[in-house]
């Protein structure tokens, strides 16, 4: 497996990385402590409080809920992290989109809301939450 294809990371010395590979087939619950790249299909969900990359054969059917998440692949469902959401040019959302952060490439495609969580430390932020919706159409005036 070639792994350049996937991504391009820096890791700290100290964590641990899994490593799922395109023919990997799962129904169920994902779980992972650190850092996990998967390439493989899943059908259900993907819950974690580490940092996730979806990579280009990824084929996700359900629910992602962990600290980070940089997608490659396709996701059909929600996507909730808790710090940084980046959909690069090769990925397709069909969902929704909860983040502190939230990188969208040009070329990505992404039909749903995303919503844009405020930072914890910041108090005068505190209960605005900016919500985008990607469908909404910006004129109602005929062209003629």
């Amino acid at each position: 497996m070639n792994l350049n294809n996937l991504t391009s990371f820096a890791a700290e010395p100290s964590s641990t990385k899994n490593i799922l590979a395109g023919d990997v087939e799962i129904t169920g619950t994902l779980k992972f402590d650190n850092e996990l790249i998967f390439d493989g299909k899943l059908d259900g969900e993907i819950v974690s409080e580490g940092v996730l990359t979806l990579g280009k054969n990824a084929n996700v059917k359900g629910e992602i809920k962990t600290k980070a998440v940089t997608v490659h692949g396709t996701v059909n469902g929600n996507i909730t992290v808790s710090e940084r959401c980046e959909l690069k040019a090769s990925s397709q959302l069909n969902g929704d989109l909860k983040a502190m952060r939230i990188v969208i490439e040009e070329g990505a495609t992404f039909i749903g809301k995303s919503e844009v969580t405020p930072s914890k430390s910041s108090s005068s932020s505190r209960g605005v939450t900016p919500v985008v919706e990607s469908s909404r159409s910006k004129s109602s005036e005929p062209v003629g």
